[in-house]
């Protein structure tokens, strides 16, 4: 693409979605991105409940209490903010968080062996 010239700002094509980020709330919340050709996205905007994928094959659901560590950002850590590889403490144990919840629009992790 050639380079805009001064006058030209960006078209809708060539803008960037935003950054969204995931924070430990009170109740789940989702937000509906419209995408190109009319498909959409999900989105995560705050998250309490996570889904635990354990090795026998069993699937279970656990309240997050709070972000524990995230390998990411230090920063993520303080505000609560859930990306995926986040180490989230919950009811049932320790979760390491295998999906993105700023794309998937849900939390999914596995148990972190201790």
């Amino acid at each position: 693409m050639k380079r805009p010239n001064r006058y030209r700002g960006k078209r809708r094509t060539e803008v960037a979605s935003e950054e969204q980020l995931a924070f430990v709330g009170e109740k789940d919340a989702r937000k509906n991105y419209r995408k190109r050709s009319g498909s959409q996205t999900v989105r995560a905007l705050s998250v309490n409940k996570v889904n635990i994928n354990k090795k026998d094959g069993k699937t279970i659901r656990a309240t997050v209490k709070n972000v524990a560590g995230n390998d990411a950002d230090p920063n993520y850590v303080r505000r609560n903010i859930v990306t995926k590889g986040a180490i989230l403490e919950t009811d049932a144990g320790m979760v390491r968080v295998t999906s993105r919840p700023g794309m998937h629009g849900v939390v999914s992790g596995v148990p972190v062996d201790e």
